[in-house]
């Protein structure tokens, strides 16, 4: 069976055809770059159904005016078979009218495609490398992780849904100085398992209770073997044995949100198997990477600096305002040695890489951006690569700062929030804003029931339809295609926003924003719940007239699709469509 193809998507092909047919008459130069040609809803919706910019785009590359071409344009789509009007607009803008059964056929698409409604072939198969949180193994989620935990696991899924295969990667940091801190803090907690009192937790080692468990273990299986043993005898067993247990408790934490990585990869095991020295010898034999000194530090004289000769990459010619070491004096990597060795195997397995970090790493964008710039480009095979910087989360209740009792020490756990609101509510928040901007995330607002709460809007639209078909069914009533031809303009108005989500999904995934697709569902449950209100003023206006079956059933089906579509764009935010509220 074929499936039906979406009315955007169909009318991108028949401007695209519109444009094959001028070519072949000569109108216009074969050959042209399409890629800024749009067909979507104008920004004034008086204007019309659909608009496109295709004259506007096309016509300085075909070396004619915008308006005689958009004249040329909306010929050929005038003899598109539903368009009732062509109009052009300013400088040459086409907008187009459409019969309203071409509205009436997207509500049967939208049935027919079901879940699949909005489902892309737009990445074509490309694997996308998705790395997020890729926390220090210290320690619980905190809600400093949380916002790009989840922007990155619905990045994921909004990819695989738009025609990628993904990759969601977690890098584990477990190389650095801060695992040798961990594993002493595990030292001083087996000590207590063994009954010593350890009395306050020294300055500089983790404190929270969340190692008492760990160092129980420990005491358990090795007694007091290692109590009074010299560190070069237990550091390594306990660094390995709490980055194991850190690990799974972050997984279980991000379990708590709905988040699970396909892949974990360790800093450590990256520099026992070589990557940084394969990595520093494939720059040395591609001139990337010279012997050299950085200019002393700003601020300081001549007395305070000590020259010394290091491996620098070129990531000038990269756009960077300096070359950047890749070793230390002492021979260990740098961070950014290491980060680099694991972007360059990470691009060996995938066709684009994106990285979700926090906003305080903004200072290291553009040098990593070089190195995998470079690292791909020089063998011809370049792998777009892009970060997304999240901002902070300010935790508020009721407007002021709030702070809760932390099994951490030090911070709040994203555990003790998502006991607090739920998962759902958790990660609809953290989209309720675009990642690059501050966000508030109070503890009332959250689960405020009204229309300033996204979270709320948006889960009442389902459980309304939800519920308006339980009572239509306890009527003997029920949704029919049959009669769809008596929607009216009201109707279809709801139609013509739900018609959006396929554009919309591939317009998010090229951009890498899945925001884009909370901030659609809030303006779809705005349109359903503005339709909605109509039938408090006026009953003929309701879902269910008792006295037109016919009616009541074709609106019983509209209202079943928008709950399709409300399902569909929920299930790529990871947030469950409820049943009732």
């Amino acid at each position: 069976m074929t499936q039906p193809t979406t009315l955007h998507a169909a009318f991108a092909g028949h401007v695209s055809a519109a444009l094959d047919a001028l070519e072949h008459t000569g109108a216009l130069p074969a050959g042209l770059n399409r890629a800024a040609v749009t067909v979507e809803p104008p920004r004034d919706l008086s204007h019309g159904d659909l608009a496109t910019n295709a004259a506007m785009v096309l016509a300085k590359p075909a070396g004619t005016n915008p308006r005689v071409l958009a004249e040329a344009i909306a010929g050929e789509l005038r003899k598109v078979p539903g368009v009732t009007l062509v109009e052009i607009a300013g400088p040459g803008f086409l907008n187009l009218r459409l019969d309203p059964a071409l509205w009436v056929e997207e509500i049967r698409a939208i049935a027919a495609l079901g879940d699949d409604y909005g489902r892309s072939a737009l990445g074509a198969g490309q694997v996308v490398n998705v790395e997020y949180v890729s926390a220090n193994p210290t320690g619980p989620m905190h809600m400093g992780h949380c916002r790009g935990a989840v922007v990155g696991d619905a990045l994921g899924s909004l990819l695989e849904f738009a025609g990628h295969k993904v990759i969601r990667e977690y890098y584990v940091n477990d190389a650095g100085g801060q695992v040798d801190v961990l594993a002493r803090s595990v030292h001083l907690r087996y000590r207590e398992a063994l009954g010593e009192d350890i009395g306050a937790i020294p300055e500089g080692l983790y404190p929270g209770d969340y190692l008492v468990p760990v160092g129980q273990a420990l005491a358990t299986e090795f007694g007091d073997r290692y109590a009074a043993a010299p560190e070069g005898e237990w550091l390594a067993l306990f660094r390995s044995r709490a980055v194991a247990a850190m690990l799974d408790m972050i997984r279980a934490d991000l379990a708590r949100l709905g988040i699970h990585h396909d892949l974990f990869s360790s800093e450590a095991e990256l520099q026992a198997a070589g990557k940084p020295d394969q990595a520093e010898k494939w720059l040395r034999d591609h001139d990337l990477v010279y012997d050299g000194q950085l200019e002393a530090p700003k601020g300081k004289t001549p007395e305070d600096w000590e020259p010394v000769e290091l491996p620098l990459f070129r990531s000038t010619r990269f756009g960077d305002d300096q070359d950047r070491p890749i070793k230390k004096s002492d021979g260990s990597w740098t961070y950014f040695g290491a980060d680099l060795a694991y972007h360059f195997q990470k691009a060996e397995q995938a066709d684009a890489l994106v990285d979700i970090w926090g906003a305080d790493h903004a200072g290291t964008v553009k040098r990593i951006k070089a190195a995998v710039a470079a690292l791909t480009g020089a063998e011809g095979r370049p792998v777009p690569f892009e970060v997304k910087l999240v901002q902070m989360v300010q935790l508020l209740k009721g407007g002021q700062p709030f702070k809760m009792s932390k099994r951490s020490g030090n911070f709040v756990t994203l555990a003790d929030v998502v006991d607090m609101v739920g998962k759902d509510v958790v990660r609809f928040t953290m989209l309720t804003r675009k990642p690059e901007a501050q966000m508030d995330f109070d503890f009332d607002k959250v689960v405020e029931a009204s229309k300033d709460n996204p979270v709320f809007y948006v889960q009442y639209a389902h459980a309304r339809i939800r519920s308006t078909l339980r009572k239509a069914a306890a009527e003997g009533l029920a949704p029919s295609a049959e009669g769809l031809e008596l929607l009216g303009e009201e109707e279809l108005a709801l139609v013509k926003v739900a018609a959006q989500f396929p554009r919309l999904v591939e317009a998010a995934a090229a951009a890498r924003e899945p925001h884009r697709i909370a901030f659609y569902l809030y303006d779809l449950a705005g349109a359903f719940h503005g339709y909605w209100n109509l039938g408090n003023d006026k009953p003929e206006k309701r879902f269910i007239v008792a006295q037109d079956p016919a009616l009541t059933g074709a609106r019983l089906y509209l209202a079943s699709q928008i709950g399709q579509l409300v399902r569909n764009g929920l299930a790529l935010l990871g947030v469950e469509a409820v049943e009732e509220m």
